[in-house]
């Protein structure tokens, strides 16, 4: 074996190996790090915030809560659209030495209770409450069901300026007030709140309470809105957690249901899926379908498919009344009837100054008049062959003065271009459990008469007789164009809830939507609100409507088709809209699943043809 010996460095070398090693630290000095690129310019800290670069902060902690806490109550916090940082210490406290403590305060609560008793006091609810409670605790705390902590909850709320800062935090405190949790300033120690609440896990703050288990739970902040009832229909699955979104609309305080999308997002194809499974709950439906997506449904569950166009032969008229039920006034069911049939006029015959409006009104009466029906009527005996026409209205209007422009504008809907539209007497009955209305073939400027059309006959129907309905607008847009008809669309949203109607809304156009007044009443006026997959130029709408979160508004901006929002009152989730395969068949509008289901039904007629011809 062989040993060297290494020689002692002289002077020199040592000398020049310091050298080095100081080169290398300038050198490092002038790397950038991490540290570097995520650090502040400067930081300063005053007793009640830190400014940190541009940006201020203030923390506060939660000093007490309430006796009660619900689960989930954290989450307003959680879900508020300003940035903050908020940190939660779970310090375990030993079992042994909270049950020791636990019996001296048992026993000091019963020696008070024993005093008072001995001194003749009627007893205190306070301290028989103490301890039930302490004894409750130390039973489950005993049994390993319950522990101990310290907790702690920090927030830091940031502003771009003081003032924001202090708005921001004002906020908070309000929330968490309403609820009983009251919190305070973590003054002179804003730099230890500041720490405590950046992700290093360190609780330089140290402000806790003690909590055990159950009131420690209900913090837990990644809680999930459930909207799984025991019945009603399934919309679809909850994105956050997996369940299914089971809801029955007409146990909401109305019915009413909006639903937004851009188009081919899959609002359609939800609304059919919701009609198929609640007609299996005997509800009636009635579908305004302005682009013939409902036919295939319609034809597959045997309903009625009405097409409304100019030389259809289905005609509705719209000088019908309703059939007054016990409690209802005939002079009411007359002035609403007289006040709907303006309000169409106003949109067949365009702008109509106040003169007109009071000639179109006397013109009306008279034009039931001339068929002796006044509010005197009993118009439960009247048939449908009964009620004037348009052409009625068009002779009395030639024969009274200063009606000559309104004769003029209204003589295309009796003998014009428009004669067969609106000019009969009605020769339908909603007597299936789905009827569709659809108007497709009419020309742009037709629809909104024939949507008005459509639905004041509807809403004579709802009226004569109470029954369990869903009435679905689809394109409702084409009608908020037009204030009378936005309008009376927003008389229905009001109205229908008294007559067992729900009323679903549906549009791919929120800006032309919001732009009429009644817009956002209609949308407040819905209990249920669905919102699919959006395009960037709505967003900002919707996020406005609906006051969402900037997760949310990117959650709309990246859904797929049949993913969205679903609003329920207080309560909104995720939502995945799933179809079963056969349902699927039924509801699709993708073109080219119908060509391939019109294929095949081509290809079994044909082999039923030709099995005939062999028998």
């Amino acid at each position: 074996m062989f040993f060297s010996e290494k020689k002692p460095k002289t002077k020199k070398e040592i000398e020049t190996m310091d050298a080095i090693s100081a080169n290398e630290s300038l050198y490092k000095e002038g790397l950038s790090t991490l540290r570097d690129l995520i650090a502040p310019a400067a930081i300063k800290t005053a007793p009640q915030y830190v400014e940190i670069g541009d940006a201020f902060s203030k923390t506060i902690f939660v000093m007490t809560y309430p006796k009660f806490l619900n689960t989930n109550w954290f989450s307003p916090i959680i879900n508020i659209d300003f940035p903050l940082n908020i940190a939660m210490f779970i310090h375990p406290m030993e079992t042994a030495d909270v049950l020791r403590n636990l019996r001296k305060s048992a026993t000091q609560v019963q020696s008070q209770i024993n005093i008072e008793a001995e001194e003749g006091k009627i007893r205190n609810p306070v301290l028989e409450s103490a301890l039930t409670n302490i004894e409750d605790l130390r039973d489950k705390l005993q049994q390993g069901t319950e522990r101990f902590f310290r907790f702690g909850l920090y927030i830091t709320v940031f502003g771009e300026d003081l003032s924001e800062a202090e708005k921001n935090i004002a906020s908070v405190e309000t929330i968490l007030e309403a609820q009983l949790v009251y919190t305070k300033p973590a003054i002179m120690r804003m730099e230890q709140g500041l720490i405590s609440t950046i992700p290093l896990g360190e609780d330089k703050l140290d402000a806790a309470n003690n909590l055990n288990t159950s009131p420690l739970s209900t913090t837990f902040p990644f809680v999930s809105s459930d909207l799984t009832s025991n019945q009603g229909i399934l919309y679809g699955i909850n994105r956050h957690n997996n369940s299914l979104i089971l809801f029955d609309r007409f146990e909401m305080e109305n019915a009413n249901m909006v639903i937004f999308a851009k188009s081919g997002a899959g609002k359609s194809y939800m609304v059919k899926l919701e009609i198929l499974r609640s007609m299996m709950l005997d509800t009636d439906i009635i579908v305004i379908d302005p682009e013939n997506e409902y036919k295939h449904l319609s034809e597959t569950v045997g309903g009625s498919f009405v097409k409304i166009s100019l030389n259809s032969k289905v005609h509705l008229n719209p000088f019908d009344l309703p059939k007054p039920r016990k409690d209802e006034d005939n002079a009411d069911i007359f002035r609403s009837s007289v006040a709907q049939l303006i309000g169409l006029l106003h949109i067949m015959l365009g702008s109509v100054t106040p003169e007109e409006d009071s000639i179109l009104d006397e013109a009306i009466r008279e034009t039931y008049a001339v068929r002796d029906i006044t509010p005197e009527s009993n118009f439960n005996i009247l048939t449908k062959d009964a009620f004037p026409t348009m052409t009625d209205l068009y002779e009395v209007l030639r024969n009274m003065d200063g009606a000559e422009s309104l004769t003029q504008r209204l003589k295309k809907y009796t003998e014009g271009i428009f004669a067969g539209f609106t000019n009969h007497h009605t020769n339908i009955e909603i007597n299936n459990q789905l009827m569709v209305f659809n108007i497709r073939d009419l020309e742009d400027e037709l629809r909104p008469v024939a949507m008005h059309l459509i639905m004041q006959y509807v809403w004579n129907e709802m009226r004569s007789e109470l029954r369990k309905r869903l009435l679905i607008v689809d394109e409702a847009w084409i009608m908020m164009r037009h204030e009378d008809a936005a309008a009376f669309f927003f008389s229905i949203a009001k109205r229908c809830r008294k007559y067992y109607t729900g009323l679903t809304t549906i549009t791919q156009d929120i800006n032309d939507f919001m732009t009429s007044r009644y817009g956002k009443p209609i949308i407040t006026n819905s209990s249920l609100q669905v919102l699919l997959r959006q395009s960037p130029a709505s967003i900002d709408t919707i996020t406005e409507t609906f006051y969402l979160t900037e997760q949310e508004k990117f959650l709309l901006l990246e859904s797929n088709v049949g993913e969205g929002i679903f609003f329920a009152g207080n309560k909104h989730a995720a939502i995945k809209v799933v179809a079963s395969y056969s349902e699927d068949q039924i509801i699709t509008s993708d073109p080219r699943q119908l060509l391939e289901i019109e294929e095949a039904k081509k290809e079994l007629e044909e082999e039923d043809e030709h099995f005939e011809e062999r028998k």
